[in-house]
């Protein structure tokens, strides 16, 4: 038991297990034996197979339930299709490819229905192949029905799984940190002496809370990655949430002696922090929702002290301080205006975000739910998505199944395509890596399964044997490995099998046949159907750089010319999004240690478009007309740094360390407020030429908790 505790501490895989079992044989006893209905009962069987083993639906035992009872009308509509297809193998084949195309590719619209994807086609596969019966449809619509409302019951009355933390507590405990660091370094440049050592102290519990919220570190069911609002604001809240722990320690090492406007920082920087800590409060449920007035009211008394004080004359260092206050007063703003989102609360206004420009920031508050998953599945409706390679290759893989067994005349044939589901993999190298043990586990089980055929065991053996098996079989996957739940899962079908139809020895040579003949087709289909998986990443990452460096120059265009808006923006949001989804498919994969840090790269590509997002929002466009030479020379720099690095990774090629800046023209200081304008610029292109420096490694001599906090990415969700 203290060695189960040890793979498994709060026992979620027993628990899983014990309930599957409980709810399969049930439905299939009752089938089989009370209202003697064959062919009922191998769906009230499979039924809660698929959606109970392997299903992964996220969230509580209540919310897990609701999904399973929703679920219910498409697989009525599954197993309706798969019976009415069964009569032709060309057709079944044709309904594969549409079918398993389209159930794998919703899944770009949130972990719920990635969860689902298997178990769901499992649903189709099991109808539609011979006999073609049209009139055991209702029988099996009964079977499946019951097995799927006896498992909701099961999820919230049998041995229930603890629910698991909910976001907003990991955001709100990084919220928390996070003011507590703001706290200090306004207690900072107000003299008190401890402040400093207290922010110290603070911002490794700060960076350790906002390391927390990187999809990384959260099981893929838990991360905020449905495309509607509330996730969608909750997954834009964390970004800034770590975007504005960065910015703390830029303020943390800035020098502010000396600085134009510091008292009217520091009061900024003590509301802002108050304002975090009232946002933190109400995630963790202590407090009331926190308004976008308090920091608006802040920012607007900030930018009347700097209007009434005259930079004229005065070195561009001093105003570095005032525009990193601005800017984090800004994220503080946006942070917020997150938050009410993702409690439900709807924008009263249209989006003021201009034509041009759109979508904007918030765009997403202002769509109905539907129009929302509508869009994440258009925007993944293109060969460089992965998630759309993903559907395709699997769509493919069981089509060539279906069609194979159905012309071949396999005995059986939906073993070939479970076999598929179970090994197929988004890289050629994952599918062989789980060739072996599947392949080893099938032969070994029905090496048993066969000798106890032979044996001649008495029927009522097979009905008492089969819970046991089941629920070892189901708990060994997750604890054991693949090889151990195929050795299990051959004994269990044996056992479903002998008590539905006559069968002998050769069930068990028909599944190692099958299994073989599946794995076959899911090998060379991984080999022919964009076979590297992640290597996906090299592409998306540098097609996302490239967009971050037209958005650099664009939005010093647009601020020091008056361009109009063009876009550059819209397009480096779409390319951050499948780069987003390349890195989430590259951390499933095992990979060799890589060479490039893609947290840092996706950080400069996000860093670029949302700094520009703020800064084309807050300050006036074509008033920098004089400093245009400057401010051009700078972006030319920062923006061929980007393109560097994405013609790197387009290559595969090692990046090259950073490079000292060269020396520019010399920047004016007789521009009167527009000065303000161009220190809240230089502030933004100098964070990204340092970003883009660390995807191929750190300067020396940075600080050790610097360097960790400039690691943490914003927004790969």
């Amino acid at each position: 038991m203290s060695r189960l505790r040890q793979r498994d501490p709060q026992l979620l895989a027993v628990r899983r297990a014990a309930r599957v079992t409980l709810v399969a044989c049930l439905g299939f006893y009752v089938c089989r034996y009370v209202l003697d209905a064959p062919a009922m009962a191998p769906y009230a069987l499979f039924g809660a197979v698929a959606l109970g083993a392997l299903s992964q639906i996220p969230g509580t035992p209540r919310r897990r339930a609701r999904t399973l009872i929703a679920v219910l009308p498409v697989a009525w509509v599954l197993i309706s299709v798969g019976t009415l297809l069964s009569f032709s193998t060309i057709a079944a084949t044709a309904g594969m490819f549409v079918l398993g195309f389209a159930v794998s590719y919703v899944g770009v619209g949130g972990p719920r229905l990635a969860g689902l994807a298997a178990g769901m086609q499992l649903l189709y596969i099991l109808p539609c192949f011979p006999p073609f019966d049209p009139g055991s449809l209702p029988a099996r619509l009964i079977g499946v029905t019951a097995a799927i409302v006896l498992l909701a019951i099961a999820e919230v009355t049998l041995w229930p799984d603890p629910s698991p933390a909910p976001y907003r507590e990991k955001l709100g405990a990084a919220l928390g940190a996070l003011a507590g660091c703001l706290e200090a370094v306004a207690d900072t440049w107000s003299g008190d002496p401890t402040a400093r050592d207290r922010l110290a102290a603070l911002l490794p519990e700060a960076t350790g809370a906002a390391e927390a919220l990187r999809p990384s570190r959260l099981p893929p069911l838990q991360r905020p990655a449905s495309a509607g609002r509330r996730d969608r604001a909750l997954s834009s809240s964390a970004g800034t949430a770590r975007l504005l722990l960065g910015r703390a320690v830029d303020l943390f090492f800035t020098d502010e002696r000396e600085s134009v406007t510091l008292p009217a920082a520091t009061h900024l920087v003590r509301r802002t922090a108050g304002c975090t800590a009232a946002a933190a409060a109400w995630l963790r449920g202590d407090g009331p929702l926190p308004d976008t007035g308090r920091v608006a009211e802040a920012l607007t008394e900030f930018r009347v002290a700097r209007m009434n004080t005259d930079p004229g004359g005065v070195a561009p260092e001093r105003l570095r301080l005032g525009a990193l206050a601005l800017a984090l007063g800004e994220w503080i703003k946006t942070l917020i205006v997150a938050i009410r989102i993702a409690a439900g609360e709807r924008p009263a206004h249209p989006d003021p975000t201009p034509e041009s420009a759109r979508p904007g920031p918030f765009w997403y508050a202002y769509r109905q739910t539907p129009a929302l998953y509508w869009h994440r599945l258009r925007e993944n409706l293109t060969p460089r998505s992965v998630a759309f390679q993903g559907a395709l290759r699997l769509a493919a893989a069981l089509a060539v199944a279906r069609l194979l067994a159905g012309e071949l005349d396999l005995s059986h044939g939906f073993w070939v395509l479970l076999t598929i589901l179970t090994v197929l993999r988004t890289s050629a190298a994952e599918t062989r890596s789980a060739l072996r043990p599947a392949l080893v586990g099938t032969v070994a089980g029905s090496l048993v399964a066969a000798l106890i055929l032979i044996g001649g065991i008495h029927p009522t053996a097979y009905a008492v044997a089969l819970p046991v098996v089941m629920m070892v079989g189901f708990a060994a996957g997750p604890l054991l490995g693949l090889g151990w739940s195929q050795a299990l899962f051959t004994l269990v079908i044996t056992f479903v099998f002998a008590q539905v139809t006559p069968v002998n020895w050769r069930l068990a040579e028909a599944r190692v046949l099958d299994v073989l003949v599946g794995a076959a087709i899911g090998v060379l289909i991984g080999l022919f159907a964009w076979p590297r998986g992640g290597g996906e990443l090299h592409r998306a990452t540098s097609t996302f750089l490239r967009a971050a460096a037209g958005v650099i120059r664009e939005t010093v265009a647009v601020m020091a010319r008056a361009q109009p808006p063009g876009a550059a923006m819209p397009t480096a949001r779409l390319a951050g999004q499948l780069a987003d989804a390349s890195f989430a498919l590259y951390q499933s994969e095992r990979h060799q240690p890589a060479s490039v840090d893609w947290q840092a790269t996706l950080l400069a590509g996000h860093h670029a478009v949302r700094g520009a997002e703020a800064l084309v929002r807050s300050c006036p466009a074509g008033g920098l007309l004089p400093c245009v030479e400057p401010l051009t020379a700078l972006s030319d720099d920062v923006a061929g740094r980007y393109d560097d690095a994405a013609a790197a990774l387009a290559r595969h090629s090692r990046l090259r360390p950073p490079v000292a800046p060269l020396a520019g023209p010399a920047w004016p200081t007789d521009l009167g407020q527009d000065l303000y304008i161009i220190a809240d610029l230089r502030v933004w292109l100098d964070g990204l030429r340092e970003d883009i420096g660390a995807i191929g490694g750190r300067p020396e001599g940075r600080d050790g908790l610097r360097a960790r906090v400039a690691q943490l990415a914003d927004g790969a969700t």
